[in-house]
């Protein structure tokens, strides 16, 4: 317990900022490569550290196409209605199988726990999804991963650690399982739900596999729109008239990885504070 020394304090405040420099200085790149000018880009290879006349160019033709806002708001409706499914199917298997005497609980959390450790294939997950008729569906997107197995663990474990007789006193007082799990357990257990919804929308919003085996070019979300141009190396109009565009492809590129990220990095500061007491709360029993 002693006072570390000045040289320890050093050598950490040291790393400390080459770990913020190796994350930041990367998304200023691009951010300021979105904002430079086509000129601009090109005298420098391609990547800007600091343009010296920003622009929203990039942007305008973003808006302008409509492709990359149409798949914004796929992404968003995704994201909003695949949390909320996802979080409450979790929350309910989640006490079911937190609670003892719970009929076929422990057959149930055996089957879970074996798709966690046996995930199916490629393959049968398509052709499952294909006899349901999701194909070209957003509902694709949202319903094969509708519950994932370790939100579930955790959730599960959350749900054990409250007191027992918390549970005991909303029984005597007559409350059914679901008056108990909505008066009683999920005002105890919004750490545990932050994390986990935090989890599910980051998943949903950056999921791109399933949209690139179930949806056709018009239903795309997001993040496949931007694997598309950073794959392609093409700009905007290129992809949506097949014209040839004026903007340099890496400002559009990393336009669209701005519009991209940005959500997310707005969302998690006000979640951040939940991590550390729900994950390792959730993780004490199991």
């Amino acid at each position: 317990m002693e006072r570390p020394r000045p040289i320890t304090q050093a050598a950490k405040a040291l790393a400390l900022v080459a770990v913020v420099l190796l994350v930041c200085v990367p998304f200023l790149v691009i951010v300021s490569t979105s904002l430079a000018s086509t000129e601009e880009v090109v005298a420098n290879g391609g990547w800007v550290l600091w343009p010296q006349n920003p622009t929203l160019k990039a942007y305008r033709d973003i808006a302008e196409g409509g492709i990359v806002t149409h798949a914004l708001g796929v992404s968003a409706g995704v994201t909003v209605v695949g949390t909320l499914l996802s979080l409450f199917c979790t929350v309910t298997l989640a006490y079911a199988l937190s609670r003892p005497g719970t009929f076929g609980s422990k057959p149930v959390l055996l089957l879970v726990l074996f798709t966690f450790l046996f995930p199916p294939g490629m393959i049968p997950s398509f052709l499952l999804v294909q006899s349901l008729g999701l194909i070209d569906s957003y509902a694709s997107l949202v319903f094969p991963v509708l519950i994932n197995v370790f939100n579930l663990v955790v959730l599960r474990g959350f749900f054990q650690s409250v007191p027992e007789e918390l549970y005991e006193a909303a029984k005597l007082d007559g409350a059914g399982d679901w008056r108990v799990l909505w008066s009683v357990v999920l005002p105890l257990s919004k750490a545990a739900l932050a994390v986990v919804g935090l989890f599910y929308a980051v998943a949903y919003w950056n999921s791109w596999f399933y949209a690139s085996l179930y949806l056709e070019s018009d239903h795309w979300p997001l993040q496949q729109v931007l694997r598309t141009y950073v794959v392609a190396g093409s700009g905007l109009t290129d992809i949506t008239t097949g014209e040839a565009t004026v903007t340099a492809p890496q400002t559009v590129q990393m336009a669209v990885l701005v519009i991209a990220t940005v959500p997310i990095l707005l969302v998690y500061p006000f979640l951040q504070k939940y991590f550390t007491k729900g994950v390792l709360t959730g993780a004490i029993k199991s």
